[in-house]
């Protein structure tokens, strides 16, 4: 099992093809895949002008709010509206749909998972107080807000965070502060 800690200050920013944004990978699997051939992903993307997202044939997604504004998700063909405007609160869509965006304000930051259909299914939930996180083979855990505290008291500060792959581990996660949120990704066998 390989377990790596990461901070959302020192992930990567790629600049999206279109300009619109860019996005930070927090990890995926397995290691090197590119977007054709990853099983899962997560990644943090900033969001800074309207416009489509990238189509994702047989990939199902899960969007959630972070920081900012928010926007509004929508196909032309009325069959997904969403306003993304509340944070920390999993949104899911098909990567087979034509998303297009539009800004609510300024630009968001947006906390983002993707699992190849038919072979993976990701659990994404926000914790605000202490649980037990049913093991996975894969996941990712990132303290949203304030400090957490793992298994034999391991800590998460804010933006800290970790993932793990290839052996299932479940972890016991319990806030170390006022307010603390934390969102747990398990990403299992479909």
């Amino acid at each position: 099992m390989s377990v790596q800690r990461f901070s959302r200050a020192t992930l990567r920013a790629t600049p999206w093809k279109n300009g619109g944004g860019t996005t930070q990978e927090i990890a995926s699997w397995p290691q090197g895949a590119g977007l054709d051939s990853f099983g899962w992903r997560v990644s943090i993307a900033t969001i800074a002008s309207p416009g489509p997202f990238s189509v994702f044939p047989g990939i199902d997604r899960q969007i959630m709010l972070l920081e900012g504004d928010g926007v509004r998700l929508f196909t032309h063909d009325g069959r997904v509206s969403h306003r993304l405007d509340v944070p920390h609160q999993p949104f899911a869509f098909s990567g087979d749909d034509p998303i297009d965006c539009t800004l609510l304000g300024g630009a968001s930051n947006d906390f983002n998972v993707m699992a190849r259909g038919g072979q993976w299914r990701a659990d994404v939930q926000v914790l605000e107080r202490a649980a037990d996180i049913a093991p996975a083979p894969h996941g990712v855990l990132l303290a949203l807000r304030g400090e957490w505290r793992l298994n034999d008291g391991e800590a998460l500060g804010d933006g800290d965070g970790l993932c793990w792959t290839d052996a299932a581990q479940a972890w016991q996660a319990a806030p170390a502060s006022e307010g603390a949120r934390l969102v747990a990704v398990r990403f299992v066998p479909a």
